[in-house]
């Protein structure tokens, strides 16, 4: 028989159902209710936990989706993870128009490396996919402001949460040990104005052999909404030594000034960190962002998944005060050797002096 994945909690509705469970699939269309009335305004709580895997490939990334009850619209308002740096190298948690595949699990590494095994995205090819939320090095939990959440369920294109887990070593499974990595999710039904997103800046690009490069991205936000930053998370592999976001806005007298949002060594526990200007960000700026990453190695390291590669990412959450939030939810540029803040066709100028040293 299918099993339902529930709530017990005398304040709220059932949040979520999962897709698939540890047993079987989840009928679809039907919703179980909790027995207790809602209280307005009350926050519950929803493990969204890999469902005991028990992963044998190095470097795997597997995917576990939920399905959102349609019926009622949410706010995740808190991340409370479940992991350690031992077992999981980094997660990420997805916001799907749908799955990419209907399995339980899924290798889901957008560059995998090539294997027999079937592979798919987070989200399905054509629908809704935006980045909620991440997590590495043993960061702790992340609280919205108050009255800040991402909208999920009746009223938003998200209608699946989607479960990213990156296993980089996968000596402790050789026993068949099994994991449930993941995060709770603290959420409320009580409608929430100001609605929260994430912009993902990053970049592709590869770092020479013995070398200190710049890995660089910016974006020009085009639509006209307001966006209120409140936290930033970085993330590198092994040779990142800081990572720093700005917005770019240029005075009446056309002079570019820029405003940093957060820098940090990425090498700390990568979790959101409250951004280091709260100055809302308008159409016409620009975010960028930037990676010192020194190549102690005796090749090329290009950007890739693995621990034999590198990444460079630079992750805001905003919130919007009212109407919904930004279209765009993602910002890469071909990084190094092509694409750098001082290229002429960036618009870029007065562009800061950012090095590991300044930290």
């Amino acid at each position: 028989m299918a099993r339902k994945i529930g709530i017990s909690m005398p304040c709220c509705y059932i949040l979520l159902v999962n897709l698939i469970s540890v047993y079987s699939l989840v009928d679809q269309g039907m919703y179980r209710r909790n027995s207790y009335e809602s209280a307005t305004g009350s926050t519950g709580s929803f493990p969204f936990l890999m469902p005991l895997v028990s992963p044998k490939t190095p470097d795997l990334y597997l995917c576990t989706p939920i399905k959102v009850d349609p019926t009622t619209t949410y706010y995740i308002v808190g991340f409370n993870p479940n992991a350690t740096m031992n077992t999981a190298h980094h997660m990420l948690l997805y916001g799907c128009g749908e799955p990419g595949t209907t399995k339980s699990t899924w290798n889901c590494g957008e560059m995998a490396q090539a294997t027999a095994e079937e592979k798919a995205s987070p989200c399905g090819p054509r629908s809704h996919s935006q980045i909620l939320y991440a997590w590495a090095r043993d960061a702790q939990k992340v609280s919205l402001p108050a009255g800040v959440g991402f909208k999920v369920g009746k009223d938003s294109p998200t209608k699946y949460l989607v479960l990213q887990v990156h296993y980089a070593h996968v000596d402790r499974f050789k026993d068949g040990s099994t994991d449930d990595s993941g995060v709770f999710l603290d959420y409320t039904e009580k409608p929430l104005q100001k609605l929260a997103g994430t912009l993902l800046l990053g970049t592709d690009g590869i770092i020479p052999a013995m070398k200190t490069e710049h890995m660089e991205s910016a974006c020009e936000i085009t639509e006209n909404k307001v966006l209120f930053p409140f936290a930033y998370r970085v993330h590198t592999h092994e040779m990142g030594k800081v990572v720093a976001g700005y917005r770019v806005r240029s005075n009446s007298e056309g002079i570019q000034e820029w405003v940093q949002l957060g820098k940090r060594d990425p090498l700390t526990p990568q979790m959101f960190y409250n951004v280091t200007n709260t100055e809302p960000i308008l159409s016409g700026d620009q975010l960028a962002m930037r990676c010192t990453i020194k190549n102690t190695r005796h090749r090329i390291t290009k950007i890739g998944p693995t621990n034999e590669d590198e990444m460079c990412n630079f992750y805001l959450m905003y919130y919007v005060d009212h109407g919904e939030t930004l279209d765009m939810k993602y910002c890469f540029s071909q990084g190094p050797p092509y694409y750098y803040w001082s290229n002429p066709d960036t618009g870029l100028h007065n562009i800061p002096h950012i090095e590991a040293s300044t930290l």
